[in-house]
């Protein structure tokens, strides 16, 4: 497998950095999880655009130009030879400058979830305040989500809802949380701790195109257990459709009607737009 590294592509073997790489010791760093469906990068500009924004909010300078990296996020792929992957787009403070782009195979959740739904449990471990580490920014450091995961895998679910210091609903560990309540549409809002997810964005949009009503709102524990319909949206998870938390039935305990709509469209776009490899 070939790993686009400090300008160009070498082989996995020889993809390393520095022990005194500030994102290993310090965890100082960005990255970006992006997807490609038939060697086209989905929603790459937007995905650049947020890298470049965390990136600036850091003070961390990236030595290339956003065009040379998208440039760069191309060749890896073409180098892969796979049609449908994930790319991880990493930069580090330094030891130097150093900085890599891997294009491999990704698979978050078991299949069948897609089709039966996700169960959650309520993390007790609450997501990082916003004057402490802001939520915006992708970074390196996800201790707080690893945290909320590991309890997740030890109570038997595979994700965990995550929630602000205000006992709000924040997003879960690695995804963005929507629910459909009488045929509307919510997320939280960003100001309650959730990261601006360009999936979260896609659905948004496709809310709109389908003229499904939709709005960030802030929501509580009691929010979620109550609505109809539940989903996950995250670049490596897509959109995937919840029926329980913490042992609650949400709606008909199967994936909702506004829920596959949404699935749909987005599996759609995802295999007929992008960026070009």
């Amino acid at each position: 497998m070939k790993i686009w590294l400090d300008g160009k592509l070498v082989e996995q073997e020889e993809a390393k950095t520095s022990v005194f790489d500030h994102g290993t010791l310090y965890g100082d760093g960005i990255f970006e999880g992006i997807r490609f469906y038939n060697k086209r990068v989905f929603r790459l500009e937007d995905h650049m655009d947020r890298l470049y924004n965390c990136a600036h909010y850091l003070l961390l300078d990236i030595p290339y130009t956003q065009e040379e990296l998208s440039n760069a996020v191309c060749e890896t792929v073409a180098a892969s030879g796979l049609n449908d992957g994930y790319i991880r787009l990493v930069g580090t403070r330094g030891a130097g400058e150093p900085g890599g782009i891997i294009a491999d195979k990704i698979s978050l959740y078991d299949p069948d979830v897609y089709e039966n739904g996700l169960a959650l449990i309520t993390s007790s471990v609450r997501r990082n305040r916003p004057d402490t580490v802001c939520p915006q920014v992708k970074s390196l450091n996800y201790l707080n989500n690893i945290l909320a995961k590991m309890e997740a895998v030890r109570q038997g679910a595979a994700e965990a809802l995550m929630l602000n210091d205000l006992g709000n609903v924040a997003e879960c560990t690695g995804d963005n949380i929507f629910i459909v309540k009488d045929g509307t549409v919510f997320t939280p809002p960003v100001t309650d701790g959730c990261l601006d997810g360009i999936t979260r964005r896609v659905v948004l949009e496709i809310c709109r195109e389908l003229q499904i009503p939709a709005q960030e709102k802030t929501m509580n524990r009691f929010t979620i257990t109550c609505a109809d319909e539940c989903f996950l949206t995250g670049t490596a998870a897509e959109c995937v459709p919840v029926t329980k938390l913490d042992g609650y039935q949400l709606g008909s305990g199967k994936i909702g009607p506004v829920t596959a709509r949404i699935l749909a469209r987005f599996q759609e776009l995802a295999q007929t737009t992008g960026t070009s490899c």
